[in-house]
């Protein structure tokens, strides 16, 4: 397959869609942070000194959803018209849990839709990773030794390539 941000000579571009077809494009993205068991606990039961760690970090998901063509170079602005994330506790079996120290997770999940000439999965795929980002960042005065991913591309539909199910 050829490599399409760039040209014959290396240089970078960014992909001319304009004669592409616009479609409905739905992208499902999931990654984890594992945790230790008192940051899970203190998740839980909300007492965190930073604030609702869930609520934050899906904020967090939603606001980085939207800013993706400003954080990688060649993403084409999106008019996005749907970002749905959740943010879980996952207790026991992830596949951040490596550790036995860091045996439990949180799981985000983003859900990004638009209608247009190009995909949302990096949009879906910066939406959890932001939303990692903010856990660990609210967690890390309790441990800095939180373990992320993996982050993985769940679904996704619409364009030229189809249909995509991990």
């Amino acid at each position: 397959m050829d490599l399409t941000h760039f040209d014959e000579q290396g240089n970078a571009w960014m992909v001319d869609v304009s004669d592409k077809d616009v479609t409905s494009r739905t992208a499902i993205a999931e990654g984890f942070i594992a945790v230790n068991d008192t940051i899970y606990d203190r998740i839980a039961a909300r007492t965190m000194k930073k604030g609702d760690v869930l609520s934050v970090a899906q904020l967090a998901a939603i606001m980085g959803a939207k800013q993706t063509s400003q954080l990688i170079p060649l993403c084409h602005p999106l008019s996005l018209t749907k970002v749905e994330v959740h943010c879980t506790l996952v207790d026991g079996e992830s596949p951040a849990c490596t550790e036995a120290t860091h045996n439990r997770a949180v799981k985000v999940r983003a859900i990004v839709k638009t209608t247009g000439k190009t995909g949302v999965e990096m949009e879906a795929l910066t939406a959890v990773q932001v939303g990692l980002l903010t856990v660990y960042d609210m967690c890390k005065a309790i441990d800095k030794g939180m373990i992320m991913g993996p982050t993985y591309l769940v679904e996704k539909e619409g364009g030229k390539s189809g249909h995509f199910v991990r």
